[in-house]
């Protein structure tokens, strides 16, 4: 999800529909509900409605994500997904096997490629996030890690601030994964890759993407 900043930006953008400020919702030329941040950006519209909230079970997939959450915090998640192929490209498709093989002439290699966020921590914390998640393995896997901090129920925001940034179970999931090896795991950024992955559903109540995760009836 977009960060503080570029959601306050989109909250003074021109409207396509008749939708409420209040709600948080607006009405695309197709007839659909989507909040703010995913109105106007083709590109944040196209994460919104294939993809954001739908249920991640695989160990690539989540680790995947766990490490664009990390990249994202302090920028924009559309600054992200305009890097999210570079990502890919410059950390072997994410494969947990291979980035926890990189070394330190890799992670001198990343911080040169202008294409990804060059942080050295982040791709630091990237390396060692790959060799905990195979660490894991013997344990059930990430994803099922990550999945046995499912809430037993979902927020139903109806407006844009009714959305949490942490709960009980990111602070939780946070301190587990620290003790895992894990590292840029924070609370609001575990709750973010909950969000992302489909472990809990804060699409606003009259979105169009409400509820369509099969997780949450």
């Amino acid at each position: 999800m977009p960060d503080a900043t570029e959601q306050d930006a989109a909250d003074g953008a021109l409207r396509t529909g008749p939708a409420p400020a209040e709600t948080g919702l607006v009405i695309g030329e197709d007839g659909l509900a989507r909040p703010v941040w995913a109105s106007r950006d083709p590109l944040l519209r196209e994460y919104y409605d294939a993809e954001w909230g739908l249920p991640v079970r695989d160990e690539q997939g989540v680790y995947e994500r766990l490490t664009l959450e990390a990249f994202q915090s302090g920028l924009s998640w559309a600054t992200i997904l305009r890097k999210r192929p570079a990502f890919r490209e410059a950390f072997a498709g994410f494969d947990p096997d291979a980035v926890a093989a990189f070394g330190d002439d890799d992670v001198e290699r990343l911080m040169q490629d202008e294409r990804i966020v060059r942080n050295r921590r982040k791709i630091e914390a990237a390396v060692a996030n790959a060799r905990a998640t195979v660490a894991l393995r013997a344990d059930g896997g990430l994803a099922e890690f990550v999945w046995s901090f499912r809430p037993e129920a979902t927020p139903e925001p109806t407006t844009w601030l009714e959305v949490p940034s942490r709960s009980e179970e990111s602070v939780a999931l946070s301190k587990a994964l620290k003790k895992r090896g894990f590292t840029f795991v924070g609370p609001t950024t575990m709750f973010a890759l909950m969000e992302a992955i489909g472990i809990v559903d804060t699409h606003l109540v009259g979105s169009h993407r409400r509820g369509t995760s099969g997780v949450w009836a």
